[in-house]
């Protein structure tokens, strides 16, 4: 089109010329009268482009015609229309979480904004535009950040002492529903050896929903904390240290979960896990020397995959021991001797004080169909649905899948060296439990 109106006025051109352009003029008669005509010569302009007045030149304005621009032209406007937006290049990017290079967890900003938040860059991330930015809280602080490592004093050196460490946590935003405490590093002073309570250290969450106190050795574990909808109270949480010199050491992750979040726990769930398959371990136990806490009452949740029906569970395996002995709870009223403190037992009668829930617990390979026996309650020295010397794979078709853990304070003479329990599950798919029940 652009050629077209530039081919149209050069016709207008040529049309004006040939009215005004010719020789001398000349007298001539027309009905009768007498006219002059008079031709007017041809003038050029040094482009040799004729003129349609010789005193008057037309210049065509470059914003209206614009008249084939060679490509040379056209690539250097290009490169200057270039040169200059980049000078107004804004780059936006997304505060998520990112992977430090020191191997922890943190939040992507710029380095200005991570410094000006008490944050410590940690390596690049958005391809270079900002810093992973880790936040690492002592005792004494607070902290509204999505991701927080709550560290001992002196971190990474161990601590030595008497003290009362907190951590004040806020949510970063009212739409948050929890908060999820990973233990990297969790080892402080375990229970006393008569009735396995917490009264040298301890660890303490409060402002929260109620959770049992904790101690000893808890590395890879987690807790869950329901923190309410909408604005609330912040949750403290509180290394309790004394006693014995002891080198303790601690490093809590502390993440916000939103409250749509799809990694968010079913409420009243202390801890939370997905997938098929995984491990459960019960607060402080420990392969070479743990000990199951007293004064613990909690649920352990686990999400049902698609397609998976039912859930096994069986005890992990324990080399240190050199027998089974990855689950061992008190309760049980077998007699004084050691054989027979360490049979599995079931049953609200014989599990009456330390138990572990599992609805409908049955190690019947096969099930059979109803009706067939299924327990709830399982205690003793061996995992097992039944009384046995042999632990067995325990499994349960009941959703949700949730146990629930149970000790009191007391631990009697009978026990022997109760250590709480480990337990592999995997999640069995419908197809499974249903040619289970043929």
């Amino acid at each position: 089109m652009k050629h077209l109106r530039v081919s149209s006025l050069f016709v207008v051109l040529a049309v004006a010329l040939t009215l005004t352009c010719g020789e001398d003029a000349k007298v001539v008669e027309r009905n009768g009268k007498k006219v002059k005509l008079v031709r007017r010569k041809q003038v050029l302009d040094s482009s040799k482009q004729p003129l349609l007045h010789p005193s008057r030149k037309i210049y065509l304005k470059k914003q209206h015609v614009k008249l084939n621009p060679t490509e040379q032209e056209e690539k250097a406007t290009s490169e200057r229309e270039s040169r200059f937006l980049s000078l107004f290049t804004l780059v936006e990017f997304r505060n998520q979480g990112c992977a430090a290079s020191s191997g922890d967890n943190g939040t992507c900003l710029t380095s200005a904004e991570c410094n000006e938040r008490g944050g410590v860059a940690s390596g690049p991330c958005a391809k270079g535009f900002g810093v992973c930015c880790v936040f690492l809280a002592t005792c004494g602080q607070s902290t509204h950040e999505n991701c927080t490592y709550f560290v001992n004093t002196n971190y990474p050196q161990p601590f030595d002492g008497t003290d009362s460490c907190q951590l004040t946590i806020h949510k970063s935003s009212p739409g948050i529903c929890q908060f999820r405490l990973e233990f990297d590093q969790f080892n402080i002073a375990g229970p006393e050896p008569i009735n396995n309570i917490c009264n040298t250290d301890q660890f303490i969450v409060s402002g929260g929903n109620p959770i049992p106190g904790i101690c000893g050795y808890n590395n890879g574990n987690h807790m869950y904390i329901d923190a309410g909808n909408g604005i609330t109270s912040p949750v403290t949480l509180t290394f309790v240290t004394s006693g014995p010199s002891f080198p303790r050491t601690w490093k809590v992750k502390v993440c916000q979960i939103p409250c749509d979040s799809p990694n968010k726990a079913e409420e009243g769930c202390l801890q939370y896990f997905t997938g098929v398959s995984g491990q459960i371990r019960s607060y402080n136990y420990d392969t070479t020397g743990g000990l199951q806490l007293s004064n613990q009452d909690y649920s352990i949740c686990i999400r049902s995959e698609r397609n998976f029906c039912g859930i096994q569970y069986s005890p992990c395996v324990d080399t240190v021991n050199n027998q089974s002995r990855a689950f061992s709870l008190s309760g049980n009223t077998l007699g004084q001797n050691q054989v027979a403190a360490i049979v599995g037992t079931a049953g609200p009668q014989s599990c009456n004080s330390d138990w572990l829930i599992i609805p409908c617990a049955s190690n019947v390979d096969r099930i059979k169909e109803i009706p067939y026996t299924c327990v709830d309650r399982i205690c003793g020295g061996t995992f097992n649905s039944e009384v046995s010397l042999n632990p067995s794979t325990v499994y349960s078709t009941v959703k949700p899948f949730r146990l629930i853990y149970h000790t009191n304070g007391v631990e009697y003479p009978t026990d022997v060296a109760n250590r709480g329990f480990c337990l592999n599950y995997v999640q069995q798919p419908c197809t499974n439990v249903l040619n289970r029940s043929r």
